[in-house]
């Protein structure tokens, strides 16, 4: 999807204006994977029950911030090369690509289980713009190299959650949030 604001009247020195539109495009979707991320994780943080309740509620608030940081920088990116960064909950439903997260109140290994295979998704269309943001801008390449050295890492937390002694993962071959959760809470078996 182009966004009409594509194109700027201006962007950074060493760019043309149509290498900055086409980043500030990408920067544009990865914005609102940021901006639902956030959000996503605040949920799961007022939402989480069970046993593993107050592990999976402090550890989500740092990986809330730290993904609120990527969001404003991702804008003051876009704004940098004189695109326009829409942050309102309406263009974010609007233009996304994905659907709402599904899983309610829930046991904490089950949310664990949906958010891996969020953070599935959010780091591969992060490897996918910066593949090719990177044929057009090293200084964007440069910051989503950064965001998915956490956005791996915080996977990786949760993930240690969901895998097992022998390194099996819970939530392999799930392919919904729902299949997952309920895998999750399992330890694997379906």
């Amino acid at each position: 999807m182009t966004s009409p604001y594509a194109e700027p009247k201006y962007t950074v020195p060493g760019l043309s204006t149509q290498g900055g539109g086409r980043v500030i495009d990408v920067l544009r979707v990865r914005l609102h994977a940021l901006n639902d991320l956030s959000l996503t994780l605040k949920h799961i943080h007022w939402n989480v029950v069970g046993p593993h309740f107050i592990a999976v509620h402090e550890m989500l608030d740092p990986q809330v911030d730290r993904v609120r940081e990527m969001a404003d920088d991702t804008a003051e990116r876009m704004s940098a090369l004189g695109g326009v960064p829409g942050g309102t909950p309406g263009v974010l439903v609007a233009e996304r690509t994905w659907d709402d997260y599904s899983v309610g109140r829930a046991d904490a290994i089950a949310h664990l289980g949906a958010l891996d295979l969020v953070y599935t998704g959010v780091v591969e269309d992060h490897r996918a713009a910066l593949a090719e943001v990177g044929k057009i801008d090293p200084v964007t390449e440069d910051l989503l190299i950064e965001q998915l050295r956490s956005l791996e890492q915080f996977q990786w937390f949760v993930r240690a959650h969901l895998e097992s002694s022998g390194g099996a993962l819970s939530t392999a071959g799930a392919l919904t949030e729902g299949q997952a959760a309920r895998s999750a809470e399992q330890g694997g078996s379906r």
